[in-house]
């Protein structure tokens, strides 16, 4: 053991203090770490007090990470006794040896811990002299006090000094020259940022879409009777009422009706009366104080008297009740709220209505836009086989239209190709795909009295909407269909509608059928009554191993038909021509000349939307802005998603019934609100800004001129951004920051919630730099926006 004395003299007064105050220290081994440290007062040569403390780490002493809890400091006097130690002799112990192992490792705490250590011992001397009080006197006491409050305004001058150097020297430097002239700047294109709408997630049904009976028209269980009226329920019961569907429909393209029979008379029957039940998607969010609007068709062979209710989810409490009236419809059909946040990110275009969503897992399920207009309780339907749910089709073709005039956004219509995820038609059929095509883009801009555009003004909307783009397929380009042993759709034949399927059918039948059958009768009246003996088929010719796709040629049938008819409207190819030039004409090519798609998408990583995956993407779309004019239009993807019916992961907005948040994605998104048709500044990054990425972009607003800086940190260190410009206007040759927006959380992996929706929001301010001073903090792991 090694004994370090440490002498000084008294700051007594001579007159009674004339005394030397030591204090010896003794510094372990490493061998003898878990001992205690001891602390002794001397006076005349005498050992008055002593301290022991567990571990008590001196000047230069590193913290050892074996390091024991401290123990409580005690002082003992000459007698025994013991009485609390000094505080700050606590404040010492407690800092460098009751903290976590995590602590003790970390640079700041070593600092922490070296610096109070290092003036313990004349806080000891001071304090003990003070205990001795055969010498001590109020003058003693009050110069001990002044220089107590000195040395410890030193000590702690001392520890945040050091705090800020490390601080300083942790934080990284980087500047962005800009050059600000719009004449050496690049145009964005107008549409650069868009939304892309799918029926997914229930997005519409169940979402955007307000309606809020599901399976209004009880279709989803199908066309062959009886069948199921889910999520319908019965009130009463089997001796009460009788309820089956039917194809007693008043209207042509949805037949299936629901027919009751009520079997009680007004004496029998139960006191709540007797009928159906509708719980919506997961709740309907019953608000005091709104109208809601019901609207029913119904058939009587006699007197009928019907009510409809509002009730609590159990049916117990009764809301709202009313006779049934004829009420007109009015407004869009949106859900308000959902509405406001696609309002909210300025969208110039919207992508719709999918996806997959328009191919269909097979053809019999891909949308159909002729199946979707007309009035709401006429369309018949269908089911969404590739998210595997029901849609009654009351988000139709004209809502989507209606919805982009809405949002002010341009529209582009994403149509089938004639292609599904598991079937195709080959190119010498295409033609009335293509036709179906046409008469959508009639729909949408023929006038009032062209066929389709009829349909249209019929439904409200008499003026063409604006429609410039279309999209032949969704993601077709690349897909190739091997159906000898790759569908288990050749196994059930009555599936497919194609006419091949049938005439293979037809050929059976032909073959083998008897003489009254509707083919057997062809080979009858041929001169053979009797069936041939078939009993061996072949499918297909060397098939199995061939793969084909169809989507070239298709599209090429689809590109040379809406030119001719309509040369304005651009259209967009499935085939990416990025790595090699198209070999075939096209105004845009997803995915990269249009990106319709885009997320950062990982279970793990990104789980349901937070702030690292919404930094990722930041940075990502920075460099498209920056190379706009290679990507004219990007979206990204899924924009809803129900979380009583999540199918995809993650995504921009989270909605139930009642409520909705944004996740981290969605709020990037809003930073580039401003970025469509603006103006791309040229600007280079110069010192460590490898995990920095930023833009410098011009625009107008209100009339004023602005310079908009984003800028995405990737790190876990602050970076201050220091901007420089060349090339402003002599009018305005002085630039000050108006407005500041930052993207950030604790943790990169925080994640929005219903009950912290606002967990990661943008945190704006107003610019409160003096003109001319543009030097901007960028916090760790962050996404900020200067508006200059």
């Amino acid at each position: 053991m090694l004994e370090v004395v440490s002498s000084v003299a008294s700051y007594l007064d001579h007159r009674n203090c004339s005394t030397e105050v030591r204090v010896g220290v003794h510094h372990l081994d490493d061998s003898q770490q878990n001992k205690n440290f001891t602390f002794k007062y001397h006076r005349d040569g005498n050992e008055i007090y002593s301290i022991n403390a567990l571990n008590f780490h001196p000047h230069e002493t590193v913290v050892s990470e074996a390091a024991a809890p401290a123990s409580a400091p005690h002082v003992a006097n000459s007698m025994g006794s013991a009485s609390a130690a000094p505080p700050v002799a606590n404040m010492a112990f407690a800092s460098c040896n009751s903290q976590s192992k995590a602590f003790q490792e970390s640079k700041s705490a070593k600092d922490f811990c070296v610096h109070v250590s290092s003036n313990f011992s004349i806080f000891m001397q001071m304090y003990l002299a003070m205990m001795d009080r055969k010498w001590c006197s109020l003058t003693f006491l009050t110069s001990i006090c002044l220089i107590l409050f000195l040395l410890g305004s030193y000590a702690a001058y001392e520890h945040f000094r050091r705090v800020d150097a490390r601080e300083d020297n942790e934080k990284h430097y980087v500047t962005l020259q800009v050059e600000a002239s719009n004449a050496t700047g690049r145009p964005i294109p107008e549409t650069l940022f868009g939304i892309f709408f799918e029926e997914i997630n229930h997005a519409g049904a169940g979402g955007l879409w307000a309606e809020l009976v599901s399976n209004r028209g009880f279709e989803a269980g199908g066309q062959i009777i009886p069948s199921s009226i889910w999520p319908w329920s019965i009130i009463g019961d089997e001796s009460t009422i009788s309820v089956v569907t039917d194809r007693s429909s008043c209207f042509e393209r949805n037949k299936i009706a629901l027919r009751m029979e009520v079997l009680c008379n007004s004496s029998g029957c139960p006191s709540e009366g007797v009928g159906v039940y509708n719980p919506g998607y997961w709740g309907m969010n019953i608000e005091k104080g709104k109208k809601y609007k019901v609207t029913l068709y119904v058939r009587s062979t006699g007197d009928i008297d019907v009510s409809v209710s509002l009730t609590s989810s159990n049916g117990s409490l009764t809301l709202a009740s009313e006779q049934i009236i004829a009420l007109a419809s009015e407004g869009h059909g949106f859900r308000n709220d959902l509405f406001q946040m696609m309002v909210d990110l300025k969208p110039r275009f919207i992508r719709f209505p999918g996806g997959c969503y328009v191919e269909g897992d097979s053809l019999s399920n891909a949308f159909h836009w002729k199946e979707t207009v007309g009035a709401w309780e006429e369309r018949p339907g269908h089911f969404g086989d590739v998210w595997n749910y029901w849609t009654d089709d009351g988000l139709g073709q004209f809502e989507f239209f209606q919805l982009a005039e809405d949002l002010g956004a341009a529209p582009i219509w994403v149509f089938n190709s004639g292609i599904s995820h598991h079937d195709q038609v080959e190119t010498a059929r295409i033609m009335p795909f293509v036709q179906e095509a046409l008469d959508g883009i009639e729909f949408a801009r023929g006038d009032a009295n062209s066929t389709w555009g009829s349909v249209r003004a019929a439904m409200g909307h008499p003026k063409p909407f604006g429609l410039k783009y279309v999209a032949v397929g969704n993601e077709d380009c690349w897909q190739k269909y091997t159906y000898y042993k790759g569908s288990d759709k050749t196994k059930n034949v009555i599936s497919f509608y194609f006419v091949w399927f049938q005439e293979a059918l037809d050929g059976i039948e032909f073959a083998r059928g008897d003489a009254n059958s509707t083919w057997g009768s062809v080979r009858a009246a041929m001169g053979h009554p009797t069936p041939f003996d078939l009993k061996y088929v072949a499918v297909g010719n060397e098939d199995c191993l061939q793969k084909y796709t169809y989507y070239k040629g298709n599209y090429l049938v689809f590109y040379n038909a809406i030119k001719k008819a309509y040369p304005d409207i651009k259209i967009i190819s499935n085939c990416d021509g990025s790595s090699q030039p198209l070999d075939h004409p096209a105004d845009y090519y997803d995915f990269h000349a249009f990106v319709s798609e885009y997320a950062a998408k990982s279970e793990t990583d990104a789980n349901k939307g937070n702030l690292l995956a919404a930094l990722g993407e930041a940075g990502f779309l920075l460099g498209l802005e920056k190379n706009s004019d290679v990507v004219g239009m990007v979206s990204y993807a899924p924009l809803f998603v129900n979380t009583n019916d999540r199918r995809w992961l993650p995504d921009a907005i989270v909605f139930n019934s009642s409520h909705l948040y944004g996740t981290p994605s969605y709020w990037v998104q809003q930073f580039f609100t401003e970025s469509s048709g603006a103006t791309l500044l040229s600007s280079t990054m110069e010192g460590n800004s490898s995990y920095v990425e930023a833009s410098a972009i011009s625009f107008q607003s209100n009339g004023s001129d602005y310079i908009q800086i984003k800028a995405v940190n990737f790190a876990n260190v602050t970076v201050e951004l220091k901007v420089k410009m060349t090339g402003l206007d002599s009018s305005n040759t002085k630039a000050s920051a108006k407005k500041k927006k930052v993207l950030t959380s604790a943790s990169v992996m925080d994640e929005n919630s219903f009950s912290n929706p606002e967990m990661i929001t943008p945190q704006e301010s107003l610019g409160v730099m003096p003109e001319g001073n543009l030097t901007f903090v960028l916090p760790p792991y962050s996404f900020s926006l200067f508006d200059i």
